[in-house]
Formats: structure tokens, C-alpha cells, sequence
């Protein structure tokens, strides 16, 4: 073994000597990103000493909390550290969480960030544009700290809204899902910093992660959840893709060669890395399955991608093979973005900053009900009544690796328990501003009077005395566990009931991770859905109550009625404890999940399936203005393009989205979102919306081939997935490609 290292060695150490001019010359690394980042790569790989081969291929966890772990001096207080190699000019990878806003990493770095609307408020917009400019704006801000790389970009499919991370995700569609991740990835990148694509793949739960075993066949997963990442990687090309913490189909997600291997590397040709998310390597085996650098490594139990991969490598064709190609991966994707170009990092704006977030969270709040014109209200309005949801503090945030504080620290910060210095991690936080003092600003003449919710009798009397009463409800979410019913916890279910019962002319603000049930709804004047609002989100929830702003937001998620209208209506490790999963992982268990039962029919599919009515439906929103669709015309070819003439019939300007709809296919009917795109009028203005459509949405996969067969193809523009128009059949030709 020993001489076979020494040949590797004596190999590597030839080409490091031959090709030393062009190490040199890397170290003056063009301005742009490399046009041929892939020759480049290829270079510095065969540049490398032996000591050398697997300094990319791990990284540290970069906090100063881990014992027996010592932070680079040039590392940045974060999510990850990855060294760089000097010497060919390769710099370290300085990681930050997440797609948000930079993280807080417990308060270790001592400073504040701009924080976005949560990723569901995000899919709300159904704007690609806006989320690339939100996007972009955070990657400055991690630029700006000293970050390369953004550990954003979840785009997982909700197959159950309980899951703990619904928050971060941008619905359940894999088009809308893989259109907006795409365009967050794109923002991100158009700032030189590194965006992931994660978590690859079927991260649907979160209680019990590293235990869970999603399975699901094939033909099912390519055309839901990989067509979510399939697209994605396409429209933003992200420098790597993060593998799960769960199992898949029996394999770790971070170990299995179906998906890094098969799907990713052969069937889509992606030319970047993965790397693993972070203590979710357990052997170095998994570096043959495709997992290219190993994340967070000394959580994990050994740094098996440094030593034994070497000492692997040495001994074994097959390993040497894959460090190379790990190497050149990772390398590929610094050149191509230009990590390795010097740049003095921009001055944050923060005023301009702030305002983007803002904007995120106006056209992704999505007004669900309008009793009597209730909203928007006037601004003379004489009083108002504003109970619970910390209004009088700001707003809610989901709690984990995405959590995001603003400058000067938190609004509230309410301990969820737990030990440790780590604790605080999970504080349930809100941001400012408050929504109490964005109503008193925008409606000076109003008395308005707050109360926090505890005591009914306190609420329903300051009610009784409103001309209008306001309930704001929170429903926290966080990484690592999911909730375990879609109620409003804390009794708000019973504030909102006995509010609404004293004040017909009800309000009711949602600040949510996803959807939750409505015991209450037919009672209420009116309900928005805010979701997590970012740092400005109290002056859009404001803006939105009073118009000035209009309610674009349409619904990224079904809203079910039920729990049991759900695929699974118990949660599969229902009375089983955290520690539990532990002690079952530790002793080999895992806990299988089967999401073959809904299949592809994810969310507004699975109800059209099996004919539930949802409390409110997938692409459900109302307006303060009115729209007309006019006749849809389907163009057939190559590439199918959908076009239809929406108009302003209202008195106020406003935004609509115009859904495509795949409603029927020479197998039958079927109901598939199959194009959006968004438009803003002024009243009485109209715009054509021109939609492609792609292919890939009309057929089904199985190993990587799509067939689409011959015949007739239905298609209506909808104003939700319950709400369609107009059908337009066409025929199109049989195709089979991959």
C-alpha cells in the first residue's frame, strides 16, 4: 500500500512540476469568471501535490463552539470553511446559511442582516424577477461579510405541510418551485458567490431526519420532486448541489449512487460538486456513490474525506479516479463563478435593502377573504383593536439554519428550551418592524389599542369596542422537527373564535410557515396570509390593510380543510420521540415513508385525484381589483407557447397571475400546473401573457428518458387549480427524449 501511495505520490507530484507556470498564472485569475472553467480545473487538478488532493473535498464547521477544533484565522464566523490551496491560487470556500438573509449563527458574529419573507411568502409572488433581485440582494450583504458561498436555494416539493422546514421551501409544484429556486440561484450567483441547490432529495420531514427513508419509484420522483431540482439546476446553474439528511428508497441521500450519480451527474450532466449537509457522512464509501465534499466534517465521526480518502486513493484506481474528479468539480465551479478574482466587497445599503424585502412581502401576502369589501380599510377609520401575535414587537421568523436577525438584534426573542450554548438558537424571533406601530403610522387618526392575546376577556372587550378589530396569529416552524397538527397553537383557535364573535368586522393576519386549518373562518370579516415577512413585514402588512398596496400574492400550497384530506393523514413516526429516532438510527433502524401513496400528485394534484375540497386551493388569491381573461390560444410545435390577454376591469392598479393548466392528455384527464407568468396593470390597462411550455411537464419519465405520446392535449388559464377557464385542446406529435 505503501508504494502504491508513493507511485500515486511521485504522479501527481510530475505534473504539479510541469504544469507550475500555468499554477503561477492562475493566481492572477481574470476579472470575469472563466470561460473555460472546465480546462482551468482540469489544470490546477493535475497541479496538485498529494497533500494537496483532499483539501477540497472537506470542510470544518467555522464556529468557535466545537471542541477540540481550531478556526482558521482567515475563516469567517459561519456555516462552513473550506481551506483554499495558495499555491495554485485556489481560495478557501467561506460558506454562510441561507436563502433568507445571512445568518445570525446564534449571535456568535455579533452582527445583523437584511432578512427576506420566508421562501413560502417567496412562491407567493409567482415572480421570478423579484426573487432573483431579493436574492441578489442577499448574496451582497454575504459578500459583503466575507462570504463565497450561500447555503441557499431549498426547493423541496411540501408533500406535508407539517413539515418542520415547509418555511424554506417555495411550494409543491416542481415547475413553480424549479422556475422561482432557479431565479434565486441566479441572483445569488450574479454576485460572485457560490449558490447550493438543496436538499437533493425527498427532505419532506423533518422530526427524525437522519431515520426517515422516503420511498417513491422512479417514474414518480422524476416528474415531481427531481423535475423541481432538474429545473433549477438548469435556469440557475448553482455552483453545487447539497444533498439530504434523510434516506432514500433505503440509501442515504448523501450516499446514493441513484441520485448523485445516475440522475444528477449522468442523466442532467451537472458539471459542479455536491457536498454533503452537515454531520450527514458516515463512511467514505460515499464519496463512489457521488458526494464530493464532505460539510461540517468534524460533527461527523470521522473526517473521512481526508485521510482515509487519501489513504483510499493510494491503494484503489476507482478512489484516485474520484478524487480527481471531486477536485475538478469543486474547482470548476470557483473558476466558473470567479471566487478566485479578488473583490473589494460593496458598501451594504441597508435603507435600499430593507426595501426589497419589502416588496418581496407585499406581493407574496395573499388576501384569502373579503367579506363586504371589509379590506382595504380606510384610513379614517375611528378605531381599531389589535390583539396577539407579538404585533406590538414584529414579526415572525422560522427558527434554524435560516434564521436571520436584523441590525441591532431581535424585536422579541421567546426561548423555546433547551441547554447548551446553542439553545438560543432556536429562540422563536421576531424582526421589526411591528405591525402596531405600521398601522398607527399609516391611519394617524385612528385610536388604536393593543392587547397581547392572553386573556380572552381582555381581547373580546377591546373588540366589542373597535370599529374594526385585528387578530394577529403565528404559527412558529423550525429545522429539525415538524409540528404535529395544523392548528394555531397557544389557543389562538379560541381567541380568533371569541374576537370574531364580539366584532364581526374581523381580521385576521396569518403569520405562518405553511397552511394550517380554520375553525374560525366563516365567522371573519376578512384573512390575509403574511407568512414570515422579513425585516419590513410589519409595514407590508400594513400597506396591504389600507391599500397601498394590493394583494398580489397568490397560494404556493394547498390549504386543506382536513387533516384527513392529507396522503397521510398520521404522521408516520407518530409517538415516537426525537430520542427514540436516535436510539432506532443508532441501532441501524430507519423509518420508512412511503410517497408512492400520492406519487407525483403532490398537493393540489393528490385533491384533484381524489376529489377533496381544500379549505382554500393551490394558486388561490383574491384582489382589491377585478381581472378578465380573455381566450387562451395554444400554438402547437417544438416548444408549445400558450398565450392569453388579461385586463384591469377594476378601479385600482394590481397584479394577476396567469396559471396554465394541463387538464387532460391522450391518457386522460389529469391536472398539472403547466406555465405562470405574472402581470401588473393599472385599471383598465390589458397585457397578452405569452407562455412557453415545457415539454417535460407533458410526459413521463422512467430512468431518465421522457415520453410524451401522440394525441390530443387539453389546456385552461385558471385562477387557482379549482378555478379553470377556458379549455383549448391541440394535438401534438409522439417524442421520446432524455
Amino acid at each position: 500500500m505503501v508504494r502504491q501511495f508513493l507511485m500515486y505520490a511521485s504522479a501527481s507530484s510530475l505534473a504539479a512540476l510541469a504544469l507550475a507556470p500555468l499554477a503561477a498564472a492562475q493566481q492572477r485569475a481574470p476579472e470575469r469568471p472563466s470561460e473555460n472553467a472546465d480546462a482551468r480545473a482540469s489544470a490546477t487538478e493535475r497541479a496538485m501535490r498529494p497533500d494537496e488532493r483532499t483539501t477540497l473535498t472537506h470542510g470544518l464547521w467555522a464556529i468557535p463552539l466545537i471542541p477540540n477544533v481550531k478556526i482558521p484565522a482567515d475563516a469567517v464566523t459561519g456555516a462552513g470553511y473550506v481551506a483554499g490551496i495558495p499555491r495554485l491560487g485556489v481560495p478557501a470556500l467561506k460558506e454562510t446559511d441561507a436563502s433568507l438573509g445571512v445568518s445570525y449563527i446564534a449571535g456568535l458574529r455579533g452582527d445583523g442582516a437584511t432578512a427576506l419573507p420566508s421562501a413560502t411568502a417567496m412562491g407567493s409572488t409567482w415572480d421570478p424577477e423579484l426573487i432573483r433581485r431579493g436574492s441578489a440582494m442577499i448574496a451582497g450583504e454575504a459578500r459583503a461579510k466575507g462570504f463565497n458561498v450561500l447555503l441557499g436555494g431549498g426547493i423541496n416539493l411540501m408533500r406535508d405541510p407539517r413539515n418542520g422546514r415547509t418555511f424554506e421551501y417555495f411550494g409543491e409544484d416542481p415547475l413553480h418551485s424549479g422556475v422561482l429556486g432557479g431565479a434565486a440561484i441566479a441572483g445569488v450567483q450574479s454576485q460572485h458567490v457560490l449558490s447550493t441547490v438543496k436538499h437533493f432529495a425527498l427532505n419532506a420531514q423533518e422530526t427524525g431526519r437522519h431515520a426517515v427513508d422516503g420511498l417513491l419509484a422512479d417514474a414518480a420522483f422524476r416528474m415531481s420532486d427531481l423535475l423541481a431540482f432538474e429545473i433549477a439546476i438548469e435556469q440557475g446553474k448553482p455552483g453545487a448541489v447539497m444533498c439530504a439528511y434523510n434516506r432514500v428508497n433505503g440509501a442515504a441521500a448523501c450516499g446514493s449512487d441513484y441520485l448523485l450519480n445516475q440522475v444528477l451527474k449522468r442523466d442532467w450532466s451537472y458539471p459542479g460538486f455536491v457536498m454533503s449537509d452537515w454531520g450527514a457522512v458516515t463512511n467514505v464509501d460515499q464519496a463512489l456513490a457521488g458526494l464530493d465534499q464532505q460539510s461540517g466534517a468534524q460533527i461527523d465521526k470521522q473526517i473521512f474525506f481526508g485521510a482515509p480518502l487519501a489513504v483510499a486513493a493510494a491503494r484503489d484506481p476507482a478512489y484516485a479516479a474520484r478524487v480527481a474528479d471531486m477536485n475538478r468539480r469543486v474547482l470548476r465551479s470557483i473558476y466558473a463563478l470567479g471566487l478566485d478574482f479578488p473583490r473589494t466587497p460593496a458598501a451594504v445599503d441597508v435603507a435600499s435593502n430593507a426595501r426589497v424585502s419589502q416588496a418581496v412581502a407585499e406581493q407574496g401576502i395573499v388576501l384569502l377573504r373579503n367579506e363586504r369589501a371589509l379590506l382595504p380599510l380606510s384610513k379614517d377609520v375611528r378605531s381599531i383593536a389589535v390583539t396577539g401575535g407579538y404585533a406590538d414587537a414584529g414579526v415572525l421568523s422560522g427558527g434554524g439554519s435560516t434564521q436571520v436577525q436584523p441590525m441591532g438584534g431581535p424585536a422579541a426573542s421567546i426561548p423555546m428550551g433547551g441547554e447548551g450554548p446553542l439553545a438560543k438558537y432556536n429562540n422563536q424571533t421576531y424582526h421589526g418592524t411591528a405591525p402596531l406601530a405600521a398601522i398607527r403610522a399609516i391611519a394617524p387618526k385612528a385610536s388604536v389599542t393593543f392587547r397581547n392575546g392572553r386573556y380572552l376577556s381582555e381581547a373580546v372587550a377591546a373588540a366589542k369596542e373597535a370599529e374594526v378589530a385585528i387578530v394577529f396569529a403565528t404559527q412558529w416552524m423550525a429545522e429539525g422537527a415538524d409540528v404535529p397538527d395544523l392548528s394555531l397553537p397557544d389557543g389562538q383557535d379560541a381567541l380568533i373564535a371569541a374576537v370574531t364573535a364580539a366584532n364581526p368586522r374581523t381580521i385576521v393576519v396569518l403569520e405562518t410557515g405553511g397552511p394550517v386549518l380554520m375553525p374560525w373562518l366563516k365567522d371573519t370579516g376578512a384573512v390575509i396570509e403574511a407568512w414570515y415577512g422579513g425585516v419590513r413585514g410589519g409595514d407590508a402588512i400594513a400597506a396591504t390593510l389600507f391599500g397601498d398596496s394590493n394583494p398580489a400574492g397568490r397560494l404556493p400550497v394547498t390549504f386543506p380543510a382536513s387533516l384527513d384530506q392529507l396522503p397521510r393523514p398520521a404522521l408516520p413516526y407518530a409517538g415516537l420521540s426525537e430520542k427514540q429516532f436516535a436510539a432506532g438510527l443508532a441501532a441501524g433502524k430507519h423509518y420508512p415513508i412511503d410517497y408512492n401513496i400520492e406519487g407525483a400528485d403532490v398537493g393540489y394534484r393528490w385533491f384533484a385525484r381524489t376529489g377533496a375540497a381544500p379549505l382554500f386551493p393551490f394558486g388561490y388569491g383574491l384582489s382589491y381589483t377585478s381581472f378578465d381573461h380573455g381566450s387562451l390560444s395554444i400554438t402547437a410545435g417544438a416548444q408549445p407557447r400558450a398565450r392569453v390577454t388579461i385586463r384591469n376591469t377594476g378601479a385600482r392598479a394590481g397584479s394577476d397571475v396567469a396559471q396554465l393548466y394541463l387538464v387532460a392528455t391522450p391518457a386522460g384527464k389529469t391536472l398539472r400546473l403547466a406555465g405562470f407568468t405574472k402581470v401588473a396593470l393599472q385599471p383598465g390597462a390589458s397585457a397578452t401573457a405569452d407562455i412557453a411550455i415545457d415539454a417535460r411537464l407533458l410526459a413521463a419519465s422512467k430512468n431518465g428518458r421522457w415520453t410524451m405520446p401522440g394525441g390530443r392535449y387539453t389546456f385552461a388559464i385558471g385562477r387557482s387549480a379549482t378555478d379553470l377557464g377556458e379549455r383549448v385542446t391541440i394535438t401534438l406529435p409522439a417524442r421520446t427524449w432524455r
